[in-house]
């Protein structure tokens, strides 16, 4: 079943970089930026993790924590990651576990081939694990801003 904005998002486990598992449970008390995105070292991709690299300090303040998330393996994020200098985790989601619980694959279309790939979708999730925002189809140019306003919006609620 996928989310629901102001429903609670179901529990899930997945690795990331760093070596760590990453639950939702686990980050009750601190909001949750899980950012989909679809491929490591694209321009577009590129981009949207330094935003949100440039404002790490700021998602901090407003005790949330981001997550850049793609069908890509650990090792193609250790190494995206290390390049980009990203002060976040990178979350693996090959088993696309994650992209359906969120509802992110979609049908594209590139140089007249259909296939399935990653929507470029950004959630917040409250400090309680409720869906609070979402945001699909994104443009990269001031959607970290947008979501950063967000989380300092929800923060002081």
């Amino acid at each position: 079943m996928a989310v629901a904005l102001d429903q609670p998002v179901a529990d899930f486990q997945v690795q990331a970089t760093s070596g760590q598992t990453v639950s939702l449970a686990e980050l009750k008390g601190q909001q949750v930026v899980l950012y989909f995105y679809p491929k490591d070292s694209t321009p577009g991709c590129t981009t949207e993790g330094q935003g949100f690299r440039d404002q790490h300090a700021a998602f901090q303040a407003a005790n949330t924590l981001v997550f850049g998330v793609s069908r890509d393996g650990i090792k193609s994020h250790e190494n995206f990651k290390a390049k980009q200098a990203f002060p976040f985790e990178l979350i693996s989601d090959k088993d696309e576990a994650l992209c359906q619980l969120f509802d992110v694959i979609k049908l594209k279309k590139l140089y007249g081939k259909e296939y399935l790939g990653v929507d470029r979708s950004t959630f917040l999730i409250d400090r309680d694990g409720v869906l609070r925002q979402e945001w699909r189809g994104v443009k990269v140019p001031g959607h970290v801003d947008a979501v950063l306003a967000a989380a300092q919006a929800l923060n002081k609620a």
